[in-house]
């Protein structure tokens, strides 16, 4: 089965299952921090000023792609419009300097006026990098060593959707997973309708494991979860419009359970935490509602949905979590700590602004940062307000925390703030 161009770049890596990893200390590896949950142990202060980041570097441009950490550096994406390029970047967290920078050529496509070339968010997995980006002619997954070299590159063909691209590929029981999800439905004149599936490729050499056909409608972007079932198997977890809460089993690519709860599409990513998954759909006009299934404990069971939220949902933004609850910031600037297990509210309250970025808990406080820029510090259980610090610029990336600094990417720059002693 042969389902991209594929080209094996480096020589075969270290096997990931000896429990040695280029990845040391305290890290931040994909879009939601190393376990996907928005979640960092240290401290946050109630504010700061511009005279208190340790670092600031200008990148040029305004993109949305957030940032990942490992060994005391910073990696990202980055767009060029002068020469039509995509870059990963990589920065040394002690002082922003640049240690290295990889570009690739990039065409143009149809997107969202809050969305951006660079939106996708690179994912590290022991000592290898992966980055995914695309345009009207391709879609791409790239495998890289944490030092810029090429380890393989995959092309999966035309990338078509009015909002862009912008999900990011995510490592699964030695796959590289990519939610390929593409517009098939409310089409400008003169567009046909595109697919939907699952990508699985082996994440050591690229070479092709599996592809799952979904039911295509809306353009979705979450990035996938993986699942450990109570029978054994591993699981890979995403949502779309089409197929609901859906898994796939990540040996064969075979579903194995979906359940339809949306009509709307999919933007922020589902949120595996024990055997319940956490997903949200909505739209640009409403209609926002998150909701949280109970995966089944064996395959001839069904998921179950345990509740239902839509006063104060979350459209874009992620949620994050802390313990057995679960913290959201709807797009509207309104903040909600609900209990995980059965959806009860336990604080709530409109902090303002629009939201596009996901908010993070970094010990016991919660940071949320809204696209003109404000930052608010709140408590994570009580959700009162801490503080408030307005950065200066437009925020769309969502913020990363590790070695007991803040990254943030505010307009086109990235900032470093110490906030105390490494962890």
């Amino acid at each position: 089965m042969v389902f991209g161009s594929s080209a094996c770049l480096g020589t075969e890596p270290t096997d990931p299952s000896n429990g040695v990893s280029a990845v040391s200390g305290d890290a931040w590896t994909s879009l939601r921090g190393s376990l996907g949950h928005g979640h960092a142990d240290g401290t946050l202060p109630d504010s700061w000023t511009d005279a208190e980041y340790a670092w600031r570097i200008p990148l040029g441009r305004r993109d949305v792609g957030s940032v990942v950490i490992a060994n005391q550096q910073c990696f990202f994406l980055a767009h060029d419009a002068t020469k039509n390029s995509i870059s990963l970047r990589c920065v040394s967290m002690n002082d922003g300097s640049s240690i290295w920078q990889r570009s690739f050529p990039l065409g143009a496509y149809a997107m969202h006026a809050r969305n951006s070339y660079a939106a996708s968010t690179p994912t590290i997995s022991g000592d290898k990098i992966y980055i995914a980006y695309a345009d009207d002619q391709h879609t791409y997954v790239r495998c890289l060593d944490l030092e810029g070299g090429d380890v393989w590159v995959r092309d999966f063909g035309p990338w078509q959707s009015d909002h862009g691209f912008s999900t990011s590929p995510a490592i699964i029981d030695g796959l590289c997973v990519l939610y390929d999800s593409q517009q098939a439905d409310e089409l400008p004149p003169g567009k046909q309708p595109s697919h939907e599936r699952m990508i699985a490729v082996d994440a050591q050499t690229g070479d092709d494991r599996w592809m799952t056909p979904l039911t295509a409608t809306r353009t979705c972007y979450g990035i996938s979860s993986g699942y450990e079932s109570p029978e054994g198997s591993t699981q890979v977890v995403n949502a779309g419009t089409g197929d609901g809460i859906f898994s796939l089993d990540a040996r064969t690519g075979k579903v194995a359970w979906s359940i339809p709860v949306f009509d709307k599409r999919i933007v922020s990513s589902p949120i595996v935490v024990g055997d319940i998954v956490l997903a949200a759909c909505g739209s640009g006009g409403g209609g926002n509602a998150i909701v949280a299934v109970k995966m089944p404990g064996r395959s001839s069971d069904d998921p179950q949905v345990l509740y239902r939220i839509e006063r104060g949902a979350a459209y874009v933004p992620t949620c994050a979590i802390d313990g057995d609850h679960a913290l959201m910031i709807s797009d509207n600037g309104i903040a909600t700590r609900f209990r995980i297990s059965d959806g009860k509210i336990a604080a709530s309250g409109r902090i303002g602004g629009n939201y596009g970025s996901s908010p993070i808990v970094v010990g016991d406080k919660v940071l949320a940062i809204s696209l003109d820029g404000v930052a608010t510090i709140m408590n994570a259980t009580s959700l009162a307000k801490r503080g408030e610090v307005r950065l200066g610029g437009p925020v769309g990336a969502s913020p990363a925390f590790a070695n007991g600094r803040l990254i943030l990417r505010v307009d086109d720059e990235l900032r470093c703030l110490w906030t105390g002693a490494e962890m």
